[in-house]
């Protein structure tokens, strides 16, 4: 994603940016468990992911909620 030289006021470009990182941090969570063989750990990756999950959903929800007042 591109970085803008001046401050963003659309909350758009805020939630759909932070719902990248999420969820490419879940998917890096997801991974870990892969390479690791120690059951604690792969159980704490993989509850992360899903609570990565999790908060990505409520990004995707505010926006589509939000969608409406775009339209104006």
């Amino acid at each position: 994603m591109v970085q803008p030289s001046q401050p963003v006021a659309d909350p758009r470009y805020h939630t759909a940016r932070l719902h990248q990182m999420l969820t490419e941090l879940a998917q890096h969570a997801r991974d870990d468990v892969k390479q690791i063989n120690e059951p604690r750990a792969q159980a704490l990756f993989e509850t992360t992911a899903e609570v990565l999950d999790g908060l990505a959903r409520a990004y995707t929800h505010y926006d589509e909620a939000a969608e409406p007042a775009w339209k104006r």
